[in-house]
């Protein structure tokens, strides 16, 4: 026999909602029941999903358009809440997974007289993230007038800025709209029978939640990414600095997600939406072409901006142009024996620059196949969760560039530099890391080396083993361009330093001088001081760029090893090998 749960007096509940909880926990796991649920604030929740249908109805044709859409999606297994908008408290929609709204336009713009609360509270300051809710927007209006569907324009935009999700574009209706609105909601029961059930709570696509509290959270994972809201985004790079370099803190709160320093975060990234607009223009389309992505429908423009890789081209798209011009000069390049100069030519191209050599525009069914998805981009944990409870920080270089006349940008780290507001949110996940970690002896010493962003995990190391008071010798490598423009957080660092907790800060500005200095110049230079430390039980950290200068550090490893240690070569690769073995050498490169 199943055990049901039950949630105690402890709970951080109010007795109704208790109350409630356990009559719905006893209603999922109990035999038979009958088809009513529980209810919570006095809503009754049906077998169905609960869908609030919200109108905005000056005359009313929005209200008993409202009802009709009401009904059919009672006949598709919803259990429908049809109501004025002015009523939005009873639609509970900072808890509601899913709602609907229908509403005219009245005036020069605005909204119906029973709409007029809903939109002062929905622009208010007291109005509450909705990251969690999912809607679709109807509006009604007469296209002689200027201000055509205004009212229904403004919910739209409102609520995208306050975190909601469209689950279809915005229809909008002239007086003549029976055959308009049925395809639109054709669409729409589309999409809601493809989406998950909330069975009758509300949910963050997290995990479940009433009142704030999170319910039976589910664990953040790369298919199931945690919304966290964007704290600070500052620029640590200071002004003549060739880069872009900032630190961002990330909220996980009521997210229950925890990390370990030398964790990675997952960013789940979205196109630029200007690279975006001239994808379509170059395919001819305007956005709501409907797609299939997952086996889901999506409008044209989602599957572009969230879905998939609009900047690396696939193989398949690559292939697939070759063959609409045979003869040209791009598609001999494909040849198995030209891979080299193919290479060559398309470094600083992109997707878009691959369509255009086409003749003819490709449709939007046969051209979504050819890209990859958008995946998400790992980066180095800068924090320690000790240190910081409730946050993730993050190091990141924001990539611009241009190539063939062309601006390009770097996907996610763009994302996070320019589209992510105060109040909006990155869906992110842990990536743990199962080779990249501090000694389990806080007393064993640690040699870390980590130029430029690099320099992230060694933050969240010496955060860490500073709240845990370890007493071991922590010592860094840190370089850059410039020290005046580009010494990344210095006065941390510093202070670390004077307060001794930080043991040496060895620097290497490649670009303050003449001759070019690194971090493995720096080694070099300290042969004998890094010999030691390795002979005392030291753990030796590399973190950042795998092709250049992870090589030169191990390079300059072996050498300080043959030198120093007075090895040949092949026993500083044994010496090396058994600091592998013994997890005393770690890299997280990339």
């Amino acid at each position: 026999m199943t055990k049901i749960p039950y949630i105690p007096e402890t709970a951080p509940f109010t007795p109704e909602q208790r109350a409630w909880l356990n009559g719905f926990l006893a209603g999922l796991f109990a035999n038979g029941g009958g088809d009513e649920m529980p209810q919570l604030n006095g809503a009754p929740v049906k077998g169905g999903e609960p869908l609030p249908i919200l109108f905005g109805s000056q005359t009313g044709t929005a209200e008993a358009l409202a009802k009709r859409v009401a009904k059919e999606a009672e006949q598709r297994g919803f259990a429908p809440q049809v109501m004025a908008l002015n009523d939005y408290a009873k639609a509970n929609l900072d808890r509601s997974s899913k709602a609907l709204i229908i509403s005219s336009t009245w005036g020069d713009g605005d909204p119906p007289d029973n709409a007029t609360s809903f939109w002062s509270w929905l622009q208010s300051e007291a109005a509450p993230r909705l990251d969690h809710l999912q809607f679709a927007v109807l509006g009604l209006g007469d296209k002689n007038y200027s201000e055509f569907c205004g009212a229904s324009k403004k919910f739209d935009s409102r609520l995208e800025s306050l975190g909601a999700r469209r689950l279809v574009p915005r229809c909008e209706c002239d007086t003549d709209y029976e055959t308009v609105a049925k395809n639109w909601l054709n669409g729409l029961w589309e999409r809601l029978q493809a989406s998950p059930s909330a069975n009758g709570v509300a949910t963050n696509g997290y995990g479940t939640v009433i009142n704030g509290h999170p319910i039976a959270a589910k664990m953040a994972s790369k298919s199931n990414p945690f919304p966290a809201k964007l704290l600070k985004n500052v620029l640590l790079s200071k002004p003549g600095s060739e880069k872009e370099v900032r630190h961002y803190e990330l909220s996980l709160d009521g997210s229950g997600m925890t990390y370990e320093v030398g964790d990675s975060l997952g960013v789940i990234p979205v196109n630029c939406p200007v690279l975006v607009n001239n994808m379509l223009a170059a395919l001819g389309c305007i956005g709501e072409e409907l797609v299939n992505v997952k086996d889901v429908r999506v409008p044209m423009r989602e599957a572009l901006a969230c879905h998939l890789d609009i900047c690396k081209p696939s193989q398949e798209l690559l292939s697939s142009v070759a063959e609409r011009v045979p003869g040209s000069e791009f598609a001999a390049l494909l040849a198995s024996e030209r891979c080299d100069e193919l290479k060559k030519w398309l470094s600083g191209r992109e997707v878009l620059d691959i369509i255009r050599l086409a003749e003819k525009p490709y449709a939007p069914a046969e051209f979504v196949p050819l890209l990859r998805k958008l995946t998400p981009r790992l980066y180095s944990i800068s924090s320690s969760q000790k240190a910081h409870p409730g946050e993730v920080h993050l190091t990141v270089s924001a990539v611009r560039y241009e190539t063939f006349g062309l601006g390009r940008k770097g996907v996610a780290s763009t994302f996070l530099a320019d589209r992510i507001g105060d109040a909006d949110c990155v869906k992110v996940f842990v990536q743990p890391s199962h080779c990249f970690k501090l000694p389990v002896n806080g007393e064993a010493p640690i040699i870390m080396v980590g130029p430029g962003t690099g320099i992230a995990p060694f933050r969240a190391f010496l955060e860490e083993r500073q709240i845990c008071d370890a007493r071991g010798r922590n010592w860094l490598f840190f370089g850059d361009q410039k020290r005046a423009t580009d010494f990344l957080y210095e006065e941390q660092l510093t202070t670390w330093l004077k307060d001794g907790h930080l043991t040496r800060l060895d620097l290497g500005f490649s670009r303050d001088q003449t001759d070019k200095i690194y971090v493995q110049n720096r080694m070099l230079e300290n042969a004998g001081e890094i010999w030691s430390w390795l002979e005392a039980g030291s753990y030796f950290y590399v973190c950042g760029d795998a092709s250049r200068m992870a090589k030169d550090v191990d390079a300059a490893l072996h050498q300080i090893i043959e030198s120093s240690g007075d090895r040949s070569v092949d026993e500083a690769k044994a010496y090396v090998a058994q600091l592998k073995l013994e997890k005393r050498y770690q890299r997280d490169v990339y």
